[in-house]
């Protein structure tokens, strides 16, 4: 796993690369949160949806909430960056939506528009 550190508008944000899964489980993608802390002076964190497990996008599975809840309760943000016309879950669709009004997790296209969304 890399991780490159991005600054804009007096803002840094951690860009996650890496040829396998980063968050597989609540505890992976808090660890991220802590080495994301750690390495670049920060919690906020773009990633590619590639990166994370299936299972976090099935709602079902409990797992989106479970994450984002402790992003949260640590103070960190997220922008997840991918293609996600493909899924066909409307309450999905509706977590994207409603996620993407907020100010500490979105879904957008590009890393470019993660990082964007963070450093605002």
């Amino acid at each position: 796993m890399k991780i490159t550190k991005i600054e804009r508008n007096g803002i840094i944000c951690a860009v996650v690369q890496s040829s396998e899964k980063v968050i597989t489980d609540a505890q992976s993608a808090l660890d991220l949160l802590m080495t994301s802390k750690y390495e670049a002076g920060t919690k906020n964190i773009a990633i590619g949806k590639e990166l994370i497990v299936e299972d976090f996008f099935i709602l079902s599975t409990g797992l989106a909430g479970e994450i984002l809840q402790k992003y949260i309760n640590y103070g960190g943000r997220i922008a997840i960056y991918g293609d996600f016309s493909h899924y066909t879950s409307k309450p999905l669709k509706d977590f994207i939506y409603e996620s993407n009004k907020g100010k500490d997790v979105f879904f957008v296209k590009t890393e470019a528009d993660a990082v964007d969304m963070l450093t605002r």
